[in-house]
This record gives C-alpha cells, structure tokens and sequence, in this order.
C-alpha cells in the first residue's frame, strides 16, 4: 500500500479530529487534507505518539490520530507502555511501516523484516491492536476502527507515495502553530 493512499482513505472518514502526524505523514497530511487540527510533529523524531497522548489526555472530548512512522516509533517504544497504561478512550495510533528511517534517507530500521511493531503494542498492553497491508482491506476497515474504543494500534505496511512538497516554513512557522492553537481552542 502506498502511505499517501491510506492517509487519503483516513481523511475521507475524518470528521472534527486531532492528527498528529510524523515526518513524511505529516507532508502527506498537508497535501491531501490540510486542516487547523493537524498536529505536524517534525524535529523530534519518537515524540509523535508522546504528543499525541498528551493532547488525548488533555482534551479527551477529542479523538486524537496519530500518524507514526517505525523508525520513529522505534525511539520511544515506551511510549506503548504509557499509551497502555493510561488507555487514553480516544487515541488512535497508525504506524506506517516501511522499514526505513525515510527521513533520514531511508536508512533500514533495526530489525526491518523481523520486528512485529503489532507485537510491540499486544506486549505493551494494547488490546485492540490491528494490521494492514493492503489498501481495500484498510478502506474497508477505517470507520469502524475510528469508531472503536482506544486506545488502538494499527501497523501499516506501506511504501513511499507520491512526494509530497516539504514546506519547512509552514511546519516550523509560528503561525502554523498559532493556528492550531486556536483551532484547538474553539473546538
């Protein structure tokens, strides 16, 4: 499956949510749905599912999304102990596996083939734990796994896309930031 055809199959079925997403997600999202609640979580990479659980934590009338990629989770696997052991109710965390630090120049991830990032999550203490590697199975899934409880973990085998620009301004600017902010408020 190619990343930008499922990110596209998300935001068909996206209504009022938060998503966070993860480097070459996040100039995915900006070019298929740009929205004032997305979360673009570029420069640390491993935080995005940190970041996300805060914002589910802290705005729980809120379903949050996050968009992950398996070299970034792979720096923070602690963070799918937390997820666990908060069970944040409205989190959703995708990890799209391509086995490849991608943002870094596609570097293979330790363990590229061998590690189950779906195992991580079952072992950490997620319950509803989910894999994807073809796109009509993904489509035909996506809206009852956004209506399920979280917290849910979901791998996506995918493969690069389309390139998508990389407007480091818009990502770094402080009015992307001000402009989430306020989105987040009013919602």
């Amino acid at each position: 499956m190619r990343r930008d055809d499922c990110i596209a199959a998300l935001a068909r079925h996206r209504t009022d949510q938060i998503v966070v997403a993860a480097y070459h997600a996040a100039f995915d999202l900006m070019r298929i749905q740009p929205h004032p609640l997305n979360y673009l979580s570029i420069g640390a990479m491993g935080l995005a599912s940190s970041n996300a659980l805060g914002l589910a934590l802290g705005r729980p009338d809120k379903q949050v999304i996050v968009l992950d990629g398996d070299g970034s989770l792979l720096m923070n696997l602690g963070s799918l102990v937390t997820i666990a052991e908060a069970a944040p109710r409205n989190l959703i965390h995708f990890v799209c596996e391509n086995g490849t630090y991608e943002a870094n120049g596609g570097h293979p991830i330790p363990g590229q083939g061998r590690i189950s990032f779906a195992g991580f999550a079952k072992a950490a203490g997620i319950e509803r734990v989910y894999e994807f590697s073809d796109l009509a199975d993904f489509e035909s899934e996506i809206g009852g796994l956004l209506r399920t409880q979280g917290p849910v973990f979901a791998t996506l085998k995918v493969e690069p896309g389309a390139e998508s620009p990389k407007d480091w301004n818009f990502i770094h600017g402080p009015e992307t930031r001000a402009r989430f902010k306020a989105a987040l408020k009013q919602a």
